[in-house]
């Protein structure tokens, strides 16, 4: 399901709409149904797409480089979307079902579940769910309790598993105030005295997949990791895109030459994005690679490179956004622009936990 011209033409004028919205434009969220995106990771054999990784991180990079929120979303919802080769089949089925269908939620263990006669009461309040206005469901960690008590791991650690409910069963919060990716409405959401059967709660393990497909064997730390990167790498090429021409015709000095005129100004130009083309170039080699080793059942996968090589695919979007900024003028710092939301949307990106 390759993004089209016409797609990503659609994305980037819907943009100012749906910053202004505080949520994705309409016109966005009937493309992304219309091409399947919720869907992108749930189970063939359910109705999802199970697109191989390789081509959904390239999928998820081109949607950020068109509109940096909707790119977030997509790739945070259809990442819960992931989990439903990780529950059981009935329920799993259902949710991949659902008209609409949109998981959002959070991996943030700031909830409690409580054993119950047939399953767990859930309470609880997580800070950020991309998403969240669209979702049909939400997931979320939660640490077990029963009687009161928090029950414990053979290490004596809180014991924590994963839950899905439907939002009819969420408060989301409209606390999202950030000054970038507005539009992915990344709020708050809490639960309050929920009570869901045994099978709403599920872990995210290979072990425990339910669904065959290699896309359910490969490390969710490493597929965050790369998803994650993919989005800030598209979110750099917008910044690019539209900062070059800026830069190389912007007049300066005295004589109001064009800084295009200066070759350390081109070569820095060329640099950045050598570098950032660079660091994609590895980190997709390595995801190929890892995509192939799971696909052959050869094993576990060795996560640590293909996590340095994300960090550094993300490092590199960042340094080469920061390196131009500065050169662009003050359009760039003007908010009514294309150029200062993909700015926003870079620095506000950078800041997930995961990319610390």
């Amino acid at each position: 399901m390759p993004i089209t011209d016409d797609d990503i033409r659609l994305l980037r004028d819907a943009a100012p709409e749906a910053e202004a919205l505080g949520r994705l434009a309409p016109v966005q969220l009937e493309l992304i149904e219309r091409r399947g995106w919720w869907r992108l990771l749930a189970p063939r054999a359910l109705g999802g797409a199970e697109l191989a990784l390789p081509q959904a991180v390239r999928l998820e990079q081109a949607i950020a480089e068109a509109d940096g929120s909707c790119g977030w979303v997509v790739t945070l919802c259809a990442g819960a979307g992931w989990f439903a080769g990780f529950l059981a089949p009935a329920l799993a089925r259902e949710v991949v079902a659902t008209p609409g269908m949109c998981l959002a939620g959070s991996g943030a263990a700031t909830g409690v579940a409580e054993r119950t006669a047939n399953g767990w009461r859930i309470e609880g309040r997580w800070g950020h769910a991309t998403g969240a206005p669209h979702a049909t469901h939400f997931s979320f960690n939660a640490v077990l309790q029963q009687d009161g008590r928090a029950l414990r791991d053979a290490s004596g650690a809180p014991r924590v598993r994963a839950f899905i409910v439907p939002a009819a069963g969420v408060r989301v919060l409209e606390t999202w105030q950030a000054i970038g990716l507005r539009a992915s409405a990344s709020h708050a959401f809490e639960i309050h005295g929920l009570t869901v059967p045994d099978s709403h709660a599920f872990d995210i393990d290979p072990a425990a997949a339910t669904q065959p497909g290699a896309l359910y064997r490969f490390p969710f730390g490493a597929l965050a990791y790369a998803t994650l990167a993919a989005n800030l790498g598209g979110m750099a090429r917008s910044f690019l895109r539209q900062a070059t021409p800026l830069v190389l015709e912007r007049p300066v000095g005295p004589a109001r030459e064009p800084l295009g005129a200066r070759p350390q100004v081109r070569a820095q130009l060329q640099t950045v994005m050598q570098t950032l083309e660079a660091a994609r170039g590895h980190c997709l080699a390595l995801l190929d690679a890892a995509w192939d080793h799971v696909e052959r059942d050869a094993g576990p996968v060795d996560e640590e490179p293909l996590r340095q090589a994300s960090l550094a695919w993300a490092r590199a979007a960042r340094e080469a956004v920061d390196g131009v900024y500065p050169l662009c003028g003050l359009g760039a710092a003007d908010p009514r622009t294309a150029l200062n939301r993909a700015w926003r949307d870079l620095h506000t990106a950078t800041q997930h936990a995961l990319l610390l």
